[in-house]
């Protein structure tokens, strides 16, 4: 930068938007093949649905339709997306990038296309790559970052203690500049691998490649230590908040909303009672979608945009944890931005009335 040049302006979420499968799962559908009840499930959780891709939906379908109304919510053309990052565990194919499947899906014709990997903390981390690069490369203007799961193609639906959580869905954000004092800061990002073997699909790779001992032994299902995940996320919730508050002289009160993965609802709101965080600043969504991964912590900024909860200029703790072990925070500044989301009309049934066994899309526009 030139003695004479502008500093680059800061970078936000300009709009966002979520795409939900038609299809879903309630507790009384997966509760007798994961030898437990209904009760059990939401008494254990706190889901009580799930959303789950059709037999010819893959990740970047999901993604597509994500990316596609984030770029309407923010008031660009998908030509003008100089950059497409997606964040999955569940990509279309081992290769190419999921990106570039939907780089072809949505016609972003003029974007580099790439994947981030980093399981349920993958949409921070390519929201960091995404700010990184449009404030570092001066022609760049505007960033899409989807995370998107499609669990339930891995899914064993015996295992109780995966098919009771995972789900599919996809949640998008388009960056670029904002006003002065807002948008992200303070990005935190860490890995541990020695827990790699925490949570993982041990299939399909290129340690177990597939072969019909893979296929028999179940090892391209999601496999979990449930326990030591829970022990994790017990650890690392916490210290992100403490940390990022403690580095930027802040307390809990500063906070308008704290946005999170969504693991389990149940284990959310005790640790947020544990911390002190007000129960009606700590978005959870998990209940309604379940565990949608590297979708969860956007999706949850999505619908708490959608709500009327996130006030222009309010300040946002962002905390991500996932399988890596991996884990980020961040503080955003909102600026109002829109938020379009795309579900069955019978999860919008607060806006309208419609038949139960409806599954007709509708477009939900938010804005805060």
């Amino acid at each position: 930068m030139s003695p004479h040049s502008s500093p680059a302006p800061p970078i936000g979420i300009l709009g966002m938007g979520t795409y939900l499968p038609r299809g879903t799962r309630s507790n009384h559908d997966i509760a007798a093949a994961a030898g437990v009840t209904p009760e059990w499930i939401a008494q254990r959780t706190g889901v009580h649905t799930r959303h789950v891709a059709d037999a010819d939906e893959a990740a970047s379908d999901l993604a597509a339709a994500a990316v596609r109304a984030a770029v309407a919510a923010a008031g660009i053309d998908i030509d003008q997306l100089d950059v497409l990052i997606a964040a999955t565990s569940t990509p279309d194919e081992l290769g190419p990038s999921t990106a570039c499947r939907i780089q072809a899906l949505t016609g972003a014709r003029h974007a580099v296309a790439l994947d981030v990997s980093a399981a349920c903390a993958g949409w921070l981390f390519a929201a960091r790559v995404a700010h990184d690069w449009l404030r570092g490369n001066g022609g760049a203007r505007y960033a899409a970052v989807v995370g998107v799961e499609a669990y339930s193609k891995f899914l064993d639906p015996t295992d109780r203690g995966t098919a009771v959580l995972f789900a599919d869905g996809a949640a998008a954000a388009v960056l670029g500049p904002v006003p002065h004092g807002a948008g992200f800061r303070d990005f935190r990002l860490g890995s541990d691998g020695t827990g790699a073997h925490h949570v993982l699909i041990p299939g399909g790779g290129s340690r177990l490649p597939a072969s019909p001992t893979t296929l028999g032994e179940h090892r391209h299902h999601i496999h979990m230590d449930g326990r030591a995940v829970r022990d994790f996320i017990v650890e690392i919730f916490p210290r992100l908040v403490r940390e990022s508050l403690a580095g930027n002289d802040l307390r809990l009160q500063d906070i308008d909303a704290f946005i999170t993965h969504q693991p389990n609802p149940l284990l959310l709101r005790n640790l947020g009672d544990r911390i002190g965080i007000p129960p009606e600043r700590l978005v959870i969504v998990g209940d309604e979608v379940g565990n949608i991964g590297a979708a969860s912590a956007p999706y949850a900024l999505a619908s708490a945009a959608a709500r009327g909860l996130l006030p222009p200029g309010g300040r946002i703790l962002l905390a991500v944890f996932g399988a890596g072990v991996t884990w980020g925070s961040a503080l955003l500044t909102w600026t109002g931005a829109p938020a379009i989301r795309i579900a069955p009309l019978r999860a919008a049934r607060a806006c309208a009335p419609s038949p139960p066994s409806s599954t007709v899309s509708t477009l939900q526009r938010s804005s805060s």
